[in-house]
């Protein structure tokens, strides 16, 4: 059951028709850039896919389609820290459940992981061992979606995890497993170091290692992890991060431009979803547009993208915007696809983690639970099998 001392309120996406008609409207409006056209990817985001997804946007896209299946999924607001937030919480109908909070990045919402709930917290209602269920948690990040913007300065990563924590608390889990990838790696692999006695176990879809300084660091790599330093290279070389520094140093002259123009919100987002993906050079390859436009109309209706970027500026700062300070002595697993942007070699993670499991998918990249939804259910289930052992039940209500 939940604490008897905090506010847990049922919580229904019901976003008002005004707010609808005047994102269509925007759309139709849309003063499109001159200058060169037909030059696909390599200036930036395409401006011809972009005109085709935003059309869509304005007259294709069912919103209250999307607001539906999201609302299948229980949710709630919960009052912790001073802060209104937003969580998916889907208690498991199996009696040794454990609690899980699965925690989402950027440019991605707590929407990221509506395909693997039902089949995490309810296993046997998708062909899998009822021994395996959990407790799932899914937070928005605070600034993010439905969660209310912090209002002071302060709220870094770190911070964002210690209320992480406390939302589950909340919650009345006193002990969980953690899993997250982008800013919900960070902020799971914050948890498991700074509150180890709570965090059963830690599973991460972006371990956060970065190639060490050394002559001797791409010695004895496989093939794969060959290819997947390259990558990361090729990515820093041809400015694949200067998003990061750009939101990490002046988000208040881009968030204006992003909270008034969704042609811009989906120009600026949509880069990134088709750049961190496995694709054929369309987003649409690795998630469908209603998956994408589920996210950028979230941001939209929230007014919440230029809240979300203040993380970088907050987390660049304190410097808590990378690998742990410290070895994280939680058991972790790492799930390393391909097309994710930073995919270590597992010699570079072990000084900084306790790896117990570690698994090299064939495809996928920084999305998981969209690109590859199945594969991210079973290695989590099984990661977390061994953990299970002795871990007293704490279920929600």
């Amino acid at each position: 059951m939940t604490r008897a001392d905090v506010q847990v309120d049922d919580f229904t996406i019901a976003i008002d028709d005004g707010v609808l008609a005047d994102l269509r409207d925007r759309l139709r409006r849309t003063r499109w850039p001159s200058g060169l056209h037909g030059t696909g990817w390599e200036r930036g985001t395409d401006l011809d896919e972009l005109r085709e997804l935003c059309a869509y946007w304005a007259d294709g896209f069912d919103w209250r389609a999307q607001e539906t299946l999201l609302n299948e999924l229980s949710q709630v607001i919960v009052e912790v820290d001073g802060l209104a937030t937003h969580a998916v919480h889907v208690p498991s109908p199996e009696p040794d459940a454990i609690p899980l909070i699965l925690t989402h990045g950027w440019p991605s919402t707590f929407a990221e992981f509506r395909n693997v709930v039902g089949p995490l917290s309810n296993p046997a209602a998708h062909g899998g061992d009822p021994r395996q269920a959990f407790h799932v948690v899914c937070p928005s990040i605070p600034g993010y979606g439905f969660s209310a913007a912090p209002r002071e300065p302060g709220w870094d990563v770190r911070r964002v995890a210690r209320h992480l924590g406390e939302l589950m608390t909340a919650l009345g889990y006193d002990r969980f497993a953690a899993q997250g990838g982008d800013w919900g790696a960070m902020a799971s692999h914050l948890m498991a170091l700074d509150i180890p006695e709570r965090v059963i176990g830690l599973h991460l879809n972006l371990v956060l290692v970065y190639p060490p300084d050394s002559p001797d660091a791409m010695e004895g790599l496989t093939e794969n992890e060959l290819a997947r330093a390259n990558r990361f290279a090729a990515m820093n070389a041809g400015g694949g991060i200067n998003y990061a520094m750009l939101q990490g140093m002046s988000p208040h002259t881009l968030s204006p431009a992003l909270s008034d123009s969704p042609a811009g919100l989906a120009s600026w987002l949509t880069e990134k979803f088709r750049n961190w993906t496995q694709n054929d050079g369309r987003v649409a390859d690795a998630m469908s547009w209603d998956e994408l436009l589920t996210h950028l109309t979230i941001y939209w209706v929230t007014n919440s993208i230029g809240s979300s970027i203040e993380l970088y500026l907050e987390s660049t700062r304190t410097g808590t915007m990378g690998p742990p300070p410290a070895r994280v002595e939680v058991p972790t697993g790492g799930a390393l696809f391909p097309y994710e942007m930073l995919a270590p070699a597992r010699k570079w993670a072990e000084p900084l983690f306790n790896i117990v499991r570690w698994t090299e998918f064939e495809g996928g990249g920084h999305f998981p639970s969209i690109e590859r939804p199945t594969e991210f259910v079973e290695d989590v289930r099984a990661f977390f099998a061994p953990l299970r052992a002795g871990t007293p039940e704490h279920r929600g209500g």
